[in-house]
C-alpha cells in the first residue's frame, strides 16, 4: 500500500518558514541600526585607498618631506585644546561623507521636444515597417515608440544616437529597402550631419549613429609608420584598431588619431592605389602626400597629366627621379619604369636563385606617380602615338614582386579613358568629394554605410583597401608650396618634408619650371631603346 503523507501540522515546514522570516527581519533591523556604521567603515576604506593610491603616486624623493609635514601636523593637533577630539570628528565626518550610497538615482526620460522628435520618427517609419496582415504590429498609427526604440541619447537637443527595432519581415536584406529607410531617417534625424548605419539582421535591430567630422587641420608630416605604410588619411575611431600621434592643428601637443594605413610591399594584398575625385577635391594633393612620405626610404617618379605644375616643388629633389608633363617625356620616363621593373625581377630571381640577399638598388622602393593619365591618353591620340597608359602594364603586374609601387589619380567624369589593366590591378581605391552612395560603390566596390557630408572640404571622401570595410576619409593637407592662397603652416609643412629643402625665403620662383627626366634616367632608356 502507498504510503500516506504526514500531516501538515506534524511537518517542520511552518517553523522553518517563520525562522526564515525572523532572520530576514532581524537582519533588516541590524542593517538600519548599524547603517551608520556601515557607512563610516566604508568611508574609512575609501580613504584607506585613497591614501595608498597617493603615497603610490608620490615620487620617493618627496616622501620624506611630507612624511615630517604630516607628523609636524600631528603634533600640533595633539598640542591643540580639544585636538585630538576635533581631529576624530573631522575624520568621522569626512569618512561618513565618502562612504555615503553614491548609486546614481533612475535616468530621467526624454524631455517634451525630445518626445516629440521620437514621436516623429516613429510616425515616419509607421508606413515602411508595418503589415496589416500582422496580427501584433510593432509600428502602428497611434501607436507607443517605447516599444520600437530600445535606446536613444540627445545632445544639445539633437538625436546623436537611436536603436531600433524593425519586425522580421522587413526585407532588409535588398539595398532598396535599407535605402529608403537610411534617406528616411536622415532627414527626420536632422540633415546636416554625418549618419552611420548599423543593421544587425540577426536581431532585427538598426542602430543610428551620429557622426563627428572628421579632423581637417593635420598637415602631412613625419609620421610614425612602419617601411611599407603609408598614411592616406585619417577616419573614424572605431573603424581601426590603431592610432598614429601627430602634431599641429588647434591642439597644442600632439594628438592620437586614427590613420587609413595603404601597405605596398612583396607582402600587400593591395600594392597599387586609384584615387578618384571630381575637380578641386584634392587627388593632387593625395598624390603629394604620398611623395613626401614615399622619398623617406625610396625613389619616385612623377608623371603630370593635368601640365599645371603642381609638382615643381619637388623637381630636382633628392630621391625624385623625374617629373614629366609632357606626352614625349611621360612615355620615356614609364617606358624607363616597365624596364626597371624587369630588372629588378630578373635581380631577384637571380638572388633566390643564389641563395644570396637582394641587391639594395633592386630593394630600394620605387613609387610611380600618375595625375590625370586620361589626358595624356588623349594628347597621344591626337598626336597620333600610343597610349602612354599601356606602359603601365609591367609596373601594375609585376610591381609588387619589385617592390614598385604605382600610384594613379584622376577625375571621375574621365573613368571611361582609363586603360582596363590600371583599373584591374589598382584594388587599393580612393573617392574624394561630394558623392551619392551608388557613385561611391561603382569605384569602391561597396556601398559605405554613413550618409554624404554636407559640407566636403579638399581631401574628405571614402577609401577602401581590397576587400576590406568602406572607410571615411580625410586627406592630411599637402598644397603647393609655391600657392600663396593656400595656409603658410600647410605649405612650410610641406617644405620641411622637401629633401634638400632650402630656407622659406631662398625658394625658386613660383612660375612652374620646365620638367624633364634626369640625365642617368635619360642614358637608361637610351640604351634600352
Amino acid at each position: 500500500m502507498p504510503r500516506r503523507p504526514l500531516p501538515s501540522i506534524l511537518t517542520s515546514r511552518p517553523a522553518l518558514v517563520r525562522g526564515r522570516d525572523l532572520a530576514r527581519t532581524a537582519a533588516d533591523g541590524a542593517s538600519d541600526v548599524l547603517h551608520p556604521v556601515i557607512t563610516i567603515g566604508r568611508g574609512m576604506r575609501r580613504q584607506a585607498a585613497w591614501a595608498g593610491g597617493w603615497w603610490g603616486r608620490t615620487p620617493k624623493d618627496r616622501r620624506g618631506p611630507a612624511l615630517l609635514l604630516a607628523a609636524g601636523g600631528l603634533v600640533v593637533l595633539v598640542m591643540m585644546p580639544y585636538g585630538p577630539l576635533l581631529a576624530l570628528a573631522a575624520v568621522l565626518a569626512s569618512a561618513a561623507w565618502m562612504g555615503r550610497d553614491r548609486a546614481a538615482g533612475a535616468p530621467a526620460g526624454p524631455g517634451e521636444a525630445e518626445t516629440a522628435r521620437l514621436r516623429a520618427l516613429y510616425d515616419a517609419l509607421v508606413p515602411y515597417l508595418s503589415d496589416p496582415a500582422d496580427p501584433a504590429p510593432l509600428y502602428t498609427h497611434d501607436g507607443g515608440w517605447e516599444k520600437a526604440f530600445g535606446s536613444y541619447d540627445f545632445e544639445d537637443g539633437r538625436l546623436v544616437r537611436l536603436e531600433l527595432r524593425y519586425p522580421a519581415y522587413f526585407t532588409d536584406g535588398e539595398a532598396e529597402a535599407r535605402a529608403r529607410i537610411e534617406q528616411l531617417l536622415h532627414a527626420k534625424a536632422g540633415r546636416g550631419r554625418e549618419y552611420r548605419f548599423d543593421w544587425n539582421e540577426e536581431d532585427n535591430r538598426l542602430v543610428l549613429t551620429a557622426l563627428p567630422p572628421l579632423a581637417t587641420d593635420i598637415a602631412v608630416q613625419r609620421f610614425v609608420t612602419a617601411p611599407g605604410e603609408t598614411v592616406l588619411g585619417f577616419t573614424d575611431p572605431d573603424a581601426v584598431a590603431r592610432t598614429l600621434p601627430v602634431t599641429g592643428g588647434d591642439s597644442p601637443g600632439p594628438r592620437d588619431v586614427p590613420p587609413v594605413l595603404w601597405r605596398t610591399g612583396a607582402r600587400s594584398t593591395e600594392p597599387h592605389l586609384l584615387a578618384l575625385g571630381q575637380p578641386g577635391t584634392g587627388t593632387t594633393g593625395l598624390l603629394r602626400c604620398v611623395a613626401l612620405q614615399a622619398l623617406a626610404g625610396g625613389d619616385v617618379v612623377i608623371v603630370d597629366g593635368g601640365g599645371a605644375g603642381e609638382y615643381a616643388c619637388l623637381t630636382g629633389r633628392p630621391g625624385v627621379l623625374a617629373v614629366e608633363d609632357g606626352v614625349l617625356g611621360a612615355s620615356a620616363t614609364l617606358e624607363w619604369a616597365a624596364h626597371e621593373t624587369e630588372r629588378r625581377l630578373v635581380a631577384v630571381n637571380r638572388a633566390r636563385q643564389e641563395g644570396r640577399p637582394v641587391e639594395d638598388d633592386a630593394r630600394r622602393p620605387l613609387w610611380i606617380l600618375v595625375d590625370r593619365p586620361t589626358a595624356l591618353s588623349q594628347l597621344a591620340l591626337a598626336e597620333g602615338r600610343p597610349d602612354p597608359q599601356l606602359l603601365l602594364d609591367v609596373p601594375l603586374r609585376h610591381g609588387r614582386a619589385a617592390n614598385v609601387a604605382v600610384a594613379v589619380a584622376d577625375q571621375l567624369d574621365a573613368t571611361e579613358g582609363l586603360a582596363p589593366v590600371v583599373v584591374a590591378h589598382t584594388r587599393a581605391r580612393v573617392v574624394l568629394g561630394r558623392l551619392a552612395p551608388e557613385h561611391v560603390e561603382a569605384v569602391l566596390g561597396a556601398a559605405p554605410d554613413s550618409t554624404p557630408a554636407a559640407d566636403v572640404p579638399p581631401g574628405r571622401g571614402y577609401a577602401r583597401l581590397g576587400t576590406g570595410p568602406v572607410l571615411r576619409l580625410q586627406v592630411p593637407a599637402a598644397p603647393d608650396p609655391y600657392d600663396e592662397e593656400s595656409s603658410a603652416a600647410h605649405r612650410e609643412a610641406v617644405l620641411a618634408l622637401l629633401p634638400g629643402a632650402p630656407a622659406p625665403e631662398a625658394c625658386p620662383d613660383p612660375q612652374p619650371a620646365a620638367a624633364s627626366l634626369r640625365k642617368d634616367v635619360i642614358r637608361t632608356v637610351a640604351d634600352l631603346t
